[in-house]
């Protein structure tokens, strides 16, 4: 029997949590002031919650300048946390300051109580919170598994962290919102961008061809990768290429880093992160193309 002035029984339900929260308000209440800062994250707050309802979530509660939310579904908190992330970026800098928020979400088992929301689910997309960077939304690999096969193309795997009171590490994941201006965005109705069937790679003679069928390639200086590359500074799984919202992308696993050349422009340094495949240009592990005996071409198209 419930106790006098109890509002809701406490009982388990299975939800997505999110955590979103305002990254650059410490800065902005420095150059801007009080009453321009807090009026400013205070439409920030206001646009995560519109969000949140949006895509059928409600609002747990505000603290500050973050935001807990609770969705249905983890579809759902995928598509507020592209909205979020969305909305905050099309805002203006303010006092020179500009915004961003870091979004982290996990579905599981967690236990309401006067509408509120407490137990491991809860703690771990708190931490998820903890780890993304301004502009990232981060959810777990479990969390991963839940989603339905539209999203999960748009998710790459990072790595698993300690988090305070479970026994196992926790796999992090983070879903791409944003790639770049030739990407264009994520939308609550699932990837949308232009679509590039097929790479083709070449090296010393031999080619793959990465499409529909076959959607990555490792490559390294193990004998296992799909694409063996015999460079002393290479490392035995050296980097992985892979298609994801019919773009391709490149992944760097490495220890010397992964160069990449696209077209004429200025050659790139990859170190444990990811770049767009386009067009044509050459890659090269574990130093600059310049100084490569072994160099690959791709070609996008």
């Amino acid at each position: 029997m419930e106790s006098e002035g109890q509002t809701e029984s406490q009982h388990e339900v299975e939800k997505a949590v999110m955590f979103a929260d305002v990254s650059g308000s410490t800065a902005l209440y420095e150059k801007a002031g009080d009453q321009i800062a807090s009026a400013a994250i205070e439409k920030c707050v206001r646009l995560l919650s519109d969000k949140t309802t949006g895509a059928g979530g409600v609002v747990v509660k505000t603290i500050g300048d973050e935001v807990m939310a609770v969705f249905p579904t983890a579809d759902a908190a995928a598509s507020a946390a592209v909205e979020m992330q969305s909305g905050i970026n099309e805002l203006p800098p303010v006092g020179g300051v500009k915004l961003g928020i870091r979004v982290g979400f996990h579905f599981g088992q967690m236990v309401e109580k006067d509408n509120d929301y407490f137990g491991d689910a809860v703690n771990t997309a708190a931490r998820l919170s903890g780890q993304a960077l301004k502009g990232q939304i981060i959810l777990s690999k479990d969390t991963l598994n839940r989603l339905s096969p539209a999203w999960r193309p748009a998710c790459r795997e990072l790595y698993a962290v300690q988090v305070k009171g479970k026994e196992r590490e926790v796999g992090l994941c983070q879903l791409i919102w944003e790639m770049d201006e030739e990407a264009t965005m994520m939308s609550s109705a699932g990837p949308r961008a232009a679509a590039a069937s097929k790479v083709t790679l070449s090296l010393g003679g031999q080619s793959w061809v990465l499409d529909d069928q076959k959607q990555s390639a490792l490559l390294g200086r193990d004998k296992a990768a799909d694409i063996v590359v015999a460079e002393a500074n290479a490392s035995r799984s050296h980097c992985k290429i892979e298609k994801r919202i019919d773009k391709f992308f490149i992944t760097d696993h490495s220890s010397n880093g992964t160069f990449v050349q696209i077209g004429t422009t200025v050659e790139v340094e990859l170190r444990r992160e990811q770049l767009l495949l386009r067009d044509k240009g050459t890659i090269s592990l574990g130093q600059r193309a310049s100084t490569a005996t072994q160099l690959i071409h791709f070609v996008v198209s």
